[in-house]
């Protein structure tokens, strides 16, 4: 119903939302996330590279931001060490932002010190963060194709099949606050919490 009483409680409500909206400006972002949905797309994607390029096997993780795992497959034929393996490489490119190729390399060059880091980092190539709008949203590690340079085609054939599509289509959901969410966005999810 469309009365006078309601207009002024809609009204008060959008005021209320936009002021909670302004005040938290300072102390709260907003960020892109990997769902559900492409930590799965991201696999899936590359489950049909490893299958169109011969890999023998291949162990794929998927996880968010944080390291945790989303999304876990693990092909036929896969040697029984592998998924801790490409567990550890996601975490490792995630949680540092970089490919675990670069770790690899600072190893093979001496700095023997990387491998006395946390117990889950793993400095093997194989692991790729997958990023949204310059930022990392979570990565996928892969153990278990021919060499450790497939492992990371196959997990760049992952993180690409995000990072190429739009939010919604690539599995990536926007938290509130994000400057890609819109202000109408921001409002709703705020007034929803009421």
């Amino acid at each position: 119903m469309n009365t006078p009483l309601n207009r002024v409680v809609l009204a008060f409500l959008l005021t209320v939302t936009s002021a909670a909206l302004a005040f938290a400006g300072g102390d709260v972002a907003i960020k892109s996330t990997l769902t559900l949905e492409g930590a799965r797309k991201a696999a899936e994607a590359a489950v049909a590279f490893a299958n169109s390029n011969g890999a023998p096997g291949s162990a794929i993780a998927v996880v968010d931001d944080g390291g945790h795992l989303l999304y876990f497959v693990r092909l036929d034929g896969t040697f029984t060490g592998s998924p801790n393996i490409s567990i550890g490489k996601a975490k490792t490119a995630a949680l540092f932002r970089r490919p675990t190729g670069d770790f690899e390399s600072l190893v093979n060059k001496g700095r023997f010190a990387m491998t006395a880091l946390p117990p889950d980092f793993t400095p093997l190539q194989g692991g790729v963060p997958i990023k949204h709008g310059g930022q990392v949203i979570g990565a996928i590690g892969v153990s278990g194709a021919k060499s450790a340079a497939q492992d990371e085609e196959v997990a760049l054939a992952g993180a690409r099949a995000i990072e190429g599509n739009g939010n919604a289509a690539a599995g990536i959901g926007v938290e509130p606050g994000h400057p890609t969410a819109s202000r109408e966005t921001m409002a709703a999810r705020e007034s929803a919490r009421f």
